[in-house]
């Protein structure tokens, strides 16, 4: 009898840090991103503003698209923010997400070194600037890691009718940071995104060569992982934050946000 009394206690304790566990864990999503939006530094301004009115946590995985939506597929993230809309699509489709929103939008663009050696500034279209690196036989830096900027580079090589067979064509596996530095050091060309490049072009021995085709176009959305796939998910939680972005706050964070009076990002919600 002696003992029952501090038995009781701290199961009391034991209950009590299971209820404060769980409501912390309540209380946190996980989100998985491009290393485009983190790279750029949009996420970190746009956690600052939600913050602001929100208490819930938002834990940002920063990947390629690709990983990004299979993290999504297994369950591994509550909502996913990515850039490659063939495989959104397929993500939707095979009954994987829920609630699918157009976020913003940027461009992709082309750079590369300042002796331009292909020649690309001048070109008119992207097809036009990729087939002259190929026929120079210039250095070119593939993201190679399928990601939302790796999958349209393909996407644009299959429409020039070119494999990206030639020498100078190498393959990062990194994210897109890291990507152009690798292309600065290696005096070679790159597909960007304009968002990191606004944020790094000062770090770099890199000019922009090619930009403004409409085939360059670079569409964000968010997407909510099926909770009848997941029961696990916390879709009420993460919904919170995907509405947020596509309301008229999270959309006056986006199209605030800028590097040396640029704008990185065009609100686009319907």
């Amino acid at each position: 009898m002696t003992y029952l009394p501090l038995l009781i206690q701290r199961a009391a304790i034991a209950t009590l840090l299971s209820v404060v566990s769980c409501v912390a864990m309540a209380d946190s999503i996980r989100l998985a991103t491009t290393t485009s939006t983190y790279n750029s530094g949009l996420l970190d301004h746009l956690l600052q503003s939600y913050s602001q009115t929100h208490d819930l946590e938002v834990q940002v995985i920063s990947v390629g698209t690709g990983k990004a939506l299979r993290m999504a597929q297994n369950g591994d993230v509550d909502l996913v923010m990515t850039h490659a809309p063939a495989a959104e699509a397929a993500f939707m489709d095979q009954g994987f997400g829920i609630e699918a929103r157009s976020v913003m939008y940027n461009d992709f663009i082309l750079v590369g070194p300042e002796s331009d050696p292909a020649r690309v500034h001048g070109t008119h279209t992207v097809t036009e600037g990729l087939q002259r690196i190929a026929e120079f036989n210039s250095k070119f830096i593939s993201r190679g890691d399928d990601s939302g900027t790796h999958k349209k580079e393909l996407q644009l090589w299959q429409h020039l009718g070119a494999s990206p067979a030639f020498s100078g064509y190498l393959e990062s596996g990194r994210g897109m940071g890291h990507s152009l530095q690798m292309a600065s050091e290696l005096g070679a060309y790159t597909m960007t995104d304009r968002g990191t490049w606004l944020a790094l072009k000062q770090k770099l021995n890199l000019q922009l060569v090619l930009e403004s085709d409409p085939r360059l176009l670079n569409p964000y959305q968010v997407m909510l992982v099926n909770p009848a796939r997941h029961s696990h998910v916390k879709v009420s939680e993460a919904r919170t934050f995907a509405q947020w972005l596509v309301s008229p706050e999270g959309q006056t964070a986006i199209g605030s946000f800028r590097i040396n009076g640029e704008t990185l990002f065009v609100p686009a919600a319907e």
